[in-house]
């Protein structure tokens, strides 16, 4: 009999020691903080899908009993904004890693700086759906940009009415001066 794991409650020891497997492919808006992140689509543009897949082993260590470890693979092609010219830009974004669990918190915040894979503590209810689109968020490049924007960007930070809204305005100087001389209809009475 095959046991049926949730990804959203997920016992991943029991996932390790089974040696089981899971793999979706999902539509953009079920993950909320990477729509978040998604440019506005185009209405010709394809939906987009988030793959993952996962699986779990027990690895023996010279300590003791065997551990378990999680192998997470997931990609995407996310359109983001390009930071020169503002428009939608396409993104990869893959993930490829391994994690490795231990009994607690303490344990992980410890051994996490030295090990070379993550350490994450057990938990009983592990949400794998949640851990995927952590891994991807982190994959978003800091500035994502076209090799070559298919608009110029606009390089003007002045607006076209920018010059002429101030030209109808008398210029406060020459107002003081005409003060200062006493000039007629240089000030009011």
């Amino acid at each position: 009999m095959k046991k049926e794991f949730d990804v959203a409650r997920l016992d991943v020891k029991a996932f390790a020691q089974a040696g089981a497997a899971l793999a979706e492919a999902t539509p953009l808006a079920q993950w909320p903080r990477l729509t978040a992140e998604a440019a506005q689509a185009t209405p010709v543009a394809p939906p987009v899908e988030v793959r993952w897949r996962a699986h779990g082993e027990m690895r023996g260590n010279a300590a003791g009993p065997g551990v378990p470890w999680l192998h997470v693979e997931a990609d995407t092609e996310l359109p983001l904004v390009c930071q020169r010219c503002l428009g939608p830009v396409p993104t990869a974004l893959s993930v490829d890693r391994w994690f490795r669990f231990v009994a607690d918190e303490a344990t992980a915040a410890a051994e996490d700086e030295e090990a070379e894979e993550d350490v994450l503590a057990l938990e009983a209810d592990f949400d794998l759906r949640a851990l995927v689109e952590d891994e991807l968020l982190m994959d978003i490049p800091v500035a994502p940009r076209h090799e070559v924007c298919p608009q110029p960007p606009r390089l003007s930070a002045v607006d076209d009415d920018f010059d002429t809204a101030g030209a109808d305005k008398p210029n406060p100087f020459a107002v003081l001066e005409g003060l200062r001389k006493g000039k007629p209809g240089s000030h009011k009475d």
